[in-house]
């Protein structure tokens, strides 16, 4: 589990993306990343299957981008999100 994860898991501000519990199954699984220009991927597992609508929902987030919070220090750690992209990657 990424929670647990002592580098990646810090319970702080900039370590925080606020995602379903779908969602940050999801993520936690590698089924969806999101880079450190905040643009979301959705893993090529996931967009070659056909499942019904929770799976179409998940699919279209491929290529949007979170929107940012307005104030700078609230914004997700790219550094942070960098490392937990290339995890990513490499699940694919």
């Amino acid at each position: 589990m990424e929670d647990g994860n002592e580098k990646l898991g810090q319970p702080v501000v900039t370590n925080g993306i606020p995602l379903s519990k779908i969602h940050h199954a999801a993520f936690d699984a590698h089924l969806i990343g999101i880079d450190p220009d905040y643009r979301l991927h959705v893993s090529k597992r996931l967009l070659s299957q056909n499942d019904g609508p929770m799976l179409e929902a998940l699919k279209k987030l491929n290529g949007e981008k979170l929107r940012d919070p307005l104030r700078e220090k609230d914004r997700p750690d790219r550094d942070r999100l960098a490392a937990r992209f290339e995890r990513f990657k490499l699940a694919a």
